[in-house]
């Protein structure tokens, strides 16, 4: 299976519809996937999608504390997702063996989150410092670190992110809002895989 540089980001699904949704995203492509603790029971739709998938990275977002890291392990999941650069969260996501992307801006926060050791950087809002802001920090970034443009990046301008120097993206609600079908879900699922294997191809 072709593991390609997105996270899915479900915010406001329900455990009811995330097996399904789950399962969607992965036959289209997408392997990663994150579940905000801003959901509605998120812990448990973490589990469902574990459960109801093979070879994908299932875990949260909006993780802000060291104990909702502990949670996300016990849910089963591998991946935490910040909006912040919070070492200790970091450092807790890291010792549990899962993978550890927060969000960062400035050159400041890159390299604490670098220094905490991070997985990747998940630029955010990417919409308020632009490709030209990210292809200057990048100047200065490890160059084996991956970076994603989270907020502000999707199928129209994933080129421009690319040629600054972003590796990967985030993808909300261009991919999920509360009410979708399963089968919508698929279908902008496709379309997104589609515009960014005509990136990276």
């Amino acid at each position: 299976m072709t593991h390609r540089n997105l996270i899915a980001i479900l915010r406001g699904i329900t455990p009811a519809e995330a097996a399904t949704a789950a399962q969607a995203l992965v036959q289209a492509g997408i392997t990663r996937i994150e579940v905000p603790l801003n959901s509605p029971d998120p812990f448990a739709s973490i589990t469902a999608m574990v459960k109801a998938t093979e070879d994908a990275e299932i875990g949260a977002g909006t993780v802000l504390t060291v104990e909702d890291v502990g949670r996300v392990k016990a849910a089963g999941g591998s991946l935490v997702v910040s909006p912040n650069c919070d070492p200790d969260v970091i450092c807790a996501t890291r010792a549990q063996g899962m993978a550890s992307w927060p969000g960062v801006m400035t050159p400041t926060e890159c390299f604490a989150a670098i220094k905490a050791g991070a997985t990747g950087l998940k630029l955010f809002p990417g919409s308020l410092i632009g490709p030209e802001g990210l292809k200057a920090i990048r100047a200065v970034l490890p160059k084996d670190l991956p970076v994603y443009a989270v907020g502000g990046a999707g199928p129209a301008n994933f080129a421009d992110w690319a040629k600054a120097g972003a590796n990967g993206f985030g993808i909300g609600t261009a991919l999920y809002t509360p009410g979708l079908t399963t089968a919508e879900i698929a279908t902008r699922a496709t379309e997104i895989v589609a515009a960014y294997d005509r990136v990276f191809p």
